[in-house]
C-alpha cells in the first residue's frame, strides 16, 4: 500500500505570515490538529495544536504573533508514492506522529500514526474473521460424543 492510499483527508495549509489566531481558527473550522505552514507554496514547517499551546500561549505570545514563529521545522516528509512500510520506519526512527506527504516537492496531505493505527485495526479485524467463524461454528457442534 502506498502512502497516498493511507491519507484520510486532504492536508490543510496556512501561509507563514498568518497569525497564530488564524491558525487556531483554521484548525477549529477544519477539525484538524496540524497545519502545513507554507511560504510561497513551499512547505516551511508544520504547526500543531500543541505547538500553539506550548510555544504560543504558554510563552505569552499575542494572538497576532506570526505562525512561523511557533511552527516545527524542518518537516519530516514522505513521497506520496512511497510504501507505507517506509512511513512506519520514519515514525519509529524520527519519533514524530505526523508526516507531511509530498508529490513533486509540493505538500498534498498529512499522514499520522492515528491513520496507520486505524488501517491496522481494520486489517486485523479482517484477518480475525475466519478465526471468529471457526470458533462460532465449533461452538455449534453437538455436545454428544460421536458414535459409530
Amino acid at each position: 500500500m502506498r502512502t497516498i492510499e493511507g491519507l484520510r483527508r486532504s492536508g490543510v495549509g496556512i501561509e507563514a505570515n498568518r497569525t497564530i489566531h488564524d491558525a487556531e481558527s483554521m484548525m477549529e473550522q477544519t477539525g484538524v490538529g496540524v497545519l502545513a505552514v507554507l511560504d510561497g507554496g513551499r512547505l516551511a514547517g508544520i504547526v500543531t495544536d500543541r505547538d500553539l499551546v506550548r510555544r504560543g500561549l504558554a510563552r505569552g505570545l499575542l494572538a497576532d504573533a506570526r505562525v512561523d514563529g511557533v511552527m516545527t521545522s524542518p518537516v519530516v516528509t514522505i513521497d506520496d508514492d512511497t510504501g507505507l512500510d517506509t512511513a512506519f520506519g520514519l515514525f519509529r526512527t524520527q519519533a514524530v506522529r505526523r508526516l507531511a506527504v509530498v508529490r513533486g516537492g509540493h505538500f498534498i496531505g498529512m499522514i499520522t500514526v492515528d491513520d496507520l493505527i486505524v488501517d491496522l485495526t481494520a486489517d486485523l479485524h479482517d484477518l480475525s474473521r475466519p478465526v471468529e467463524a471457526e470458533i462460532l461454528l465449533a461452538q455449534r457442534d453437538s455436545l454428544l460424543p460421536a458414535t459409530r
